[in-house]
Parts: C-alpha cells; structure tokens; sequence
C-alpha cells in the first residue's frame, strides 16, 4: 500500500543469542506495583484494581544507545523495572492462559519528568507529559522464556555511578505477571509485540547529564547506559 509520506521505522528490541529483532507495538506500565514506593510517592497500593498507563513505542531506546536528556524538566527519574514481552494476547484473558502468551523477559527503566507528574498530580491532570515522552522506555536485550525465567526471588536492581539505588525480589509485587496480563486484557486487546512495565521498588532519584546506569533482572538481563 503506497503511503502519503515515508511511513515510520517499526521499533524494536534486540534478543539475547539472536540475529532476529523484536518488534514493539505497544508500551503498557502498571503504577504502585511495589508497596515501598507506593509509600514513598506517598500514595496507597490499590489491590483489587491495578492503574495503568501507557508509552509510545517508539520511546524505547535500545541496543544501549544513550538516553538524552529531556526538555521541559529539572528532575528527570529513574525507575527499574521488570519488562515483559508478549508474544500473543486477546481480550479477557483467562489467568491460567496468561503465562504462555509470553516471549520473553527483559528490564529496562521507566523514566519520568517527576516535577511534571507533581504538577499534573496538583491539578487533576493526566500523567502523559510526565511518562509518554521521547526516549523515556530504555530497555535492555529480551532474553527469550526458553532460555530461563525469572522467579519470586530473582532480584530487580539498579546502580547509578556504581552506587546501588534500587533493589528488589520481584515477590514484593502487588499483582504478578500473570494478573497485570489479565487486567490489562479486560481493557485492552493485548497483541504480540507489546510491553509491559511490571512496576519499580523503592528507591527513585534524580539522574544528570553523564550519569551511567546499570540495571539488572538477576540472572535474565542487563541494561547498561548513560544519560547524555
């Protein structure tokens, strides 16, 4: 089909041990998933009914690229998390279903615009301006689930300048993956190629110009950057 003008580059991520790409459709990530940061945002965890929100796909930046930094903040966050890729999806999910529709793990950070977010937060406005921006999904190489999955106890950390400032076993999450999966379908149709965010501890600061990170899901992936 001819377009009207050059159509977009599809996004993707790299996969461990392969020369095949993975494509991202869509970019899901689940809010207050840790009880620790929930608290220390000074907000409450909502058990029976996770909040969600989105990024475009085409804010993922991977193969280690270096993040720029955005316009329009002073406070620029880090959040790690777990990243999950689908490979299938539907609608109304059943639990028991959930598990094989995925491809792969991967982890990467949820950055935010956190004097935006306060701001949207003080006014009752959306969140958009603070989480959708350009480059705010860096994530790391997907390891596919036959090559091993990540269990409770597998830690979730993250290092700035060889400082730890966030740590995790991922049992310390509100809704596992196979929950997030079912409450996201009876919201959206989940398709193969999507993310999902699965939540960040406690922990979040602050990242500058030059600083280098490097994330961990132990065992499964690694991401490792710096913000230019």
């Amino acid at each position: 089909m001819p377009y009207a003008i050059a159509a977009p580059a599809v996004p993707s991520l790299p996969i461990q041990d392969s020369e095949l790409r993975f494509p991202v459709r869509r970019i899901f990530c689940i809010g207050r998933n840790y009880a620790d940061h929930a608290r220390e945002m000074g907000a409450t965890v909502d058990h029976e009914q996770p909040m969600f929100f989105c990024k475009p796909a085409d804010a993922v930046v991977s193969d280690g690229a270096d993040v720029p930094y955005p316009t329009a903040t002073a406070e620029l966050h880090h959040e790690v998390e777990m990243v999950v890729a689908l490979a299938g999806g539907g609608r109304d999910i059943a639990p028991e279903l959930a598990d094989a529709l995925i491809f792969g793990y991967g982890v990467g950070l949820d950055l935010t615009r956190r004097d935006l977010q306060a701001q949207a937060k003080a006014k009752g406005h959306p969140w958009d301006v603070a989480k959708a921006f350009d480059h705010s999904a860096p994530v790391s190489a997907l390891r596919p689930v036959e090559q091993g999955r990540p269990g409770p106890r597998t830690q979730l950390s993250l290092e700035v300048n060889d400082v730890l400032r966030q740590q995790s076993t991922l049992d310390a999450m509100v809704h596992d993956v196979p929950a997030i999966i079912v409450a996201l379908s009876k919201l959206f149709e989940l398709k193969a190629g999507d993310l999902i965010f699965t939540g960040t501890p406690a922990g979040v600061a602050a990242l500058q110009r030059g600083d280098r990170f490097r994330a961990e899901l132990e065992g499964i992936a690694l991401l490792e950057g710096r913000v230019a």
